[in-house]
């Protein structure tokens, strides 16, 4: 329907337009360009609050996915070198908690302002938030930030790295399997798990602190030793994926292996992410950017699949099966891309 077209349009609008805002604004000083990106997400909320149609109301959301899948992509490269290098993946991983927490807390507290006051005083009240969030860009972020100064050739010399291209394969299939489940969770845990309604939403509280944790020690893995843990946390990974559609029918014993998931499959986003910089340190606006776009193509493709198995007559205690079976090629892949080496740039053959 309309809604969902909404989704699309948002999620085409980070996976295609946002690598080329990445490239155009190469050259800008980092702070002014995470501001702009910024006021640009609060402008095109404001004009979904505003929307007198559904056509502008599209571009609207067009708008705020190219600030959105921008300001992430530029945001970690930052972050990253903001720090010292042993502390570069826990940066990116601390920002991704920020987001994390943004979407635990943020999706449920949206639905209830739509539910009892309309949904264009959702998008008001996330206007509001992103201008404190401008604010705190302008006062916390440092005025001078080491960059490189932009090269558009120099950019596009990432997508000859067969590294990079794996790592973005990796990450879209890491999408897919978590969203292939994710998607569905509240039926999974109603139909076939047995919990109430009112169940669902404290459970998704627990969700959100599994995410949360995942991501904080997939930072200090990272910094660590980045590609063994990465390797270690996908097959991890698919293990409790596979184990998931035994417990699933078992009731509470789901709470316990959905907080494991949970941790697990954000634990791997900010590997990822460290991984996409280290290999595009050249060049790493575009190849940071696209990573943001592989995820919300995942993020689209698990959900996609999930609707098709649905439609085909699959039942529901499946999804978790097909999700360990990507997260399976997502781990080959990872592993081809450790084999390529950490120096040059290796093409794909």
């Amino acid at each position: 329907g309309q809604a969902g077209l909404l989704v699309t349009g948002y999620a085409l609008g980070v996976v295609v337009g946002a690598p080329v805002f990445a490239i155009a604004t190469a050259a800008l000083p980092r702070k002014a360009t995470l501001i702009g990106l910024a006021l640009l997400f609060v402008i095109g909320n404001l004009l979904c609050a505003l929307a007198p149609s559904y056509n502008l109301l599209m571009a609207a959301r067009v708008i705020t996915a190219l600030a959105h899948g921008t300001f992430f992509g530029i945001g970690s490269v930052v972050a990253a070198g903001l720090v010292a290098p042993n502390k570069r993946s826990q940066a990116i991983a601390l920002m991704f908690t920020g987001l994390t927490l943004a979407n635990v807390l943020g999706v449920p507290l949206g639905r209830i302002i739509g539910e009892h006051h309309g949904w264009r005083m959702t998008f008001a009240a996330i206007v509001l938030i992103a201008l404190a969030a401008v604010a705190s860009l302008v006062v916390l972020l440092p005025k001078n930030i080491a960059m490189q100064r932009g090269n558009i050739l120099r950019e596009f010399t990432v997508l000859a790295d067969g590294r990079v291209l794996l790592a973005l394969a990796t990450s879209t299939l890491v999408s897919a399997s978590l969203f292939v489940v994710f998607t569905y969770i509240a039926p999974l845990l109603t139909q076939v798990s047995g919990f109430s309604n009112a169940a669902v939403a404290p459970i998704l509280l627990v969700l959100g602190v599994g995410l949360t944790i995942g991501s904080t020690v997939g930072g200090r893995l990272g910094d660590r030793r980045l590609v063994p843990s990465l390797l270690m946390v996908l097959a991890l990974d698919a293990v409790v994926l596979a184990l998931l559609h035994v417990v699933l029918p078992l009731g509470a014993l789901t709470v316990v292996v959905l907080l494991v998931w949970s941790a697990l499959s954000f634990a791997l986003v900010p590997l990822l992410q460290t991984l996409i910089v280290r290999h595009a340190d050249a060049a790493p606006n575009l190849a940071s950017t696209l990573n943001q776009g592989a995820f919300n193509l995942g993020n689209a493709g698990g959900a996609w699949i999930g609707s098709a198995m649905l439609a085909a007559g699959a039942p529901l205690v499946d999804l978790p099966t097909v999700g360990a079976g990507i997260a399976v090629i997502a781990l080959g892949l990872a592993f081809w891309s450790s084999r390529l080496g950490e120096r040059g740039v290796a093409a794909l053959s």
